[in-house]
């Protein structure tokens, strides 16, 4: 009413309505309450946790997009919005085709581990020297992956000439593309399933993420100088915008850093800030 103008957001644990509204809210109770869990690791394994905290970050990002909708909105009719989202909200819609299997047809995903609920082979192969990806479930990427592994009698194999054949025979597929894979390196196999066509790569730890050339050449682990640590580096903004720059201008304030700066905002003097200082206020 103040100023109709005004766009704001705000998110809670469960929404700002409903039965749960006055719970408090964290990441991993909306990973539970969500689904993600029950659909996160082996079968029969028991609920897992994901590794990151996914339900806080997509929150976030949904409501600065929310926010920017917003804004455009306001330009063209002069209103102001209150956007708001919560952690279950954004934890649900990152379900994406597991809630939509559910709601359309009603089926409850399970556990499927490292492979793709769906398609079959998509997912973990042993190599030499670890683990790797690959990504072969259509019929075109099935045919070449028969070929590069030297296997082309796969291919006219009854029970793996379809998606769905493959599908229900997943654990015998699997454990004839490993048997193969295992006898070189991963580097050999991501050479060769490029060369054809074939999504695969590597399963980093983080210390290899950032050693990859790849990622060096993206810089998105940019150098920072900070007070605590030195010279170090921060993830930097996965968005490129042309005309510009990602650079991060300055490293993230220690507490207290910016409170004679907003006294001075406030209207005290610089002898009211030492004053507050000397006796312990501040």
């Amino acid at each position: 009413k103040v100023n109709p103008r005004l766009v704001y957001g705000s998110i809670s644990g469960f929404g700002q309505t409903g039965p749960y509204r006055e719970r408090g809210g964290v990441d991993q109770i909306a990973q539970g309450l969500g689904g993600l869990m029950s659909i996160t690791g082996f079968p029969e394994q028991g609920p897992v946790r994901v590794g990151i905290p996914i339900s806080d970050l997509t929150a976030g990002n949904l409501l600065a997009f929310g926010i920017a909708m917003a804004l455009f909105d306001r330009s063209r009719t002069g209103k102001g919005r209150w956007v708001h989202t919560s952690l279950l909200e954004s934890q649900i819609f990152m379900l994406d085709f597991q809630a939509a299997r559910y709601l359309v047809k009603g089926e409850v995903a399970g556990q499927a581990g490292n492979d793709h609920p769906t398609f079959t082979p998509t997912g973990v192969f042993p190599t030499s020297d670890g683990h790797m990806n690959i990504a072969a479930s259509s019929g075109r990427l099935w045919e070449r992956l028969c070929d590069t592994l030297g296997k082309p009698e796969w291919k006219t194999s009854p029970e793996w000439a379809t998606a769905a054949g493959r599908l229900k025979q997943r654990a015998a597929l699997n454990a004839a593309v490993a048997e193969i894979t295992r006898r070189k390196p991963s580097a050999h196999w991501v050479e060769l399933f490029e060369a054809a066509g074939i999504p695969a790569g590597p399963i980093n730890t983080i210390d290899k993420v950032f050693a990859d050339p790849q990622v060096q050449h993206l810089g998105i682990g940019t150098p920072v100088h900070t007070p605590l640590f030195g010279d170090t580096r921060f993830v930097a903004s996965p968005l490129n915008v042309s005309g510009a720059s990602r650079k991060i201008r300055s490293n993230t304030p220690e507490p207290g850093a910016h409170t004679d700066e907003v006294l001075r905002a406030a209207g005290y003097s610089n002898e009211e800030i030492e004053k507050l200082r000397a006796g312990g206020v501040i």
